[in-house]
């Protein structure tokens, strides 16, 4: 099973849902970085469950131990091991589906695949899993932070409720200031209630989070395979209930003329190249051009749900599965920190790379 992420900047994931503990190992962080573990834990307590009605009420601190690779508030160049202990397992909600696949979930797959499951929360298919990529997400926004790099993410649909404005639009310092994690206080509110109507149905709704990245040099990504854009939709692809990736003009670019879809260029009053435009989404052949990078991502709604569902078992048989446990009636909120903290892992590997790339 593949749980390693990074080229120079590398992470390695473990641990399960209902195990005792997860937690990540990063290797190739530089030396002398602050370790801020104050902004690391508000990371973290920004992803962890029990944060309002409309997540699931699984209470877990998600307080850090580190291990390894901190000195005297400094990383010291080894790998840095970071443990979150669980505190708040009820694996008893889930005997009813050991032998039962979830509609739409990873039971099936992964019981085709190994041949043995954990079914206590999925295991390593949970979404807990995503709390060690958080902190190790945040432990690569330290680094990026020598760079000025800022890295937002924020709530922009749910359901068929969608923000209209776009980011630039936007005060993105209103994204914490509610629970659903939208800058527009009116829609947060609207996406807030219709949420928690969901819940009240024992159903889910999916939805969009738009990614924004500024002050990102020019010249970071790779020009083949490993192109800026591919390693952020791979990245985003790898999170839970992720169905779609775009980027800068997306979809809706197909609409317009090669004339209309241009980047011009120009130099501003400083001396700088800059674009008028920015369908590029701040990436052209696969490398960053020191304009805005910004892209969605669509995720579905939570397959797990409180509602009674056909399926087989593992014998083939025809069950009813019964929604039983503690679970998101919708993602978004708490895919926020998760979206950040890809970014910023895909950004402090492809600036680690882009220091190699030429004398």
């Amino acid at each position: 099973m593949s749980s390693t992420y990074g080229k120079l900047f590398k992470i390695s994931t473990f641990g399960e849902s209902h195990g005792k503990a997860i937690g990540v190992v990063v290797d190739g962080c530089p030396a002398g970085v602050d370790f801020d573990t104050e902004f690391i834990q508000q990371e973290l307590d920004r992803r962890k469950p029990g944060q309002s009605r409309i997540t699931t009420q699984r209470q877990e601190a998600d307080g850090f131990e580190v291990l390894s690779g901190v000195f005297e508030g400094k990383t010291t160049g080894t790998p840095i091991a970071l443990v979150i202990f669980n505190e708040d397992q009820r694996s008893k909600d889930y005997g009813h589906i050991a032998d039962k696949f979830r509609p739409s979930h990873a039971d099936f797959t992964y019981s085709t695949k190994y041949g043995v499951r954990d079914y206590r929360g999925g295991g390593r298919s949970s979404a807990r899993e995503t709390a060690a990529r958080v902190a190790a997400g945040a432990l690569a926004k330290l680094v990026l932070n020598h760079y000025g790099v800022e890295i937002f993410s924020y709530v922009s649909q749910v359901g068929a409720m969608k923000l209209e404005k776009s980011y630039q639009e936007l005060d993105l310092s209103l994204i914490e200031s509610n629970a659903v994690r939208c800058p527009d206080t009116e829609m947060a509110g609207k996406m807030f209630e219709y949420i928690d109507q969901v819940r009240k149905n024992g159903d889910s709704i999916g939805g969009v989070i738009t990614g924004v990245i500024k002050n990102v040099p020019a010249g970071w990504g790779e020009p083949v395979f490993d192109k800026l854009h591919a390693e952020l939709g791979k990245a985003m692809l790898s999170i839970n209930a992720v169905k779609g990736f775009e980027y800068g003009s997306g979809f809706d670019g197909v609409n317009l003329l090669g004339s209309q879809h241009n980047d011009e260029f120009f130099t501003d009053e400083n001396g700088k190249v800059k674009t008028k435009t920015n369908h590029s989404g701040g990436i052209q052949g696969g490398i960053s051009n020191g304009e805005d990078i910004y892209f969605k991502v669509a995720f579905k709604p939570v397959a797990t749900i409180m509602v009674d569902q056909k399926s087989v078992n593992e014998a083939g048989e025809e069950v009813i599965v019964s929604g039983k446990g503690r679970h998101d009636p919708c993602v978004l909120p708490r895919a926020v920190p998760i979206v950040d903290a890809m970014s910023a892992l895909v950004l402090v590997d492809f600036m680690l790379r882009a220091k190699g790339s030429k004398i």
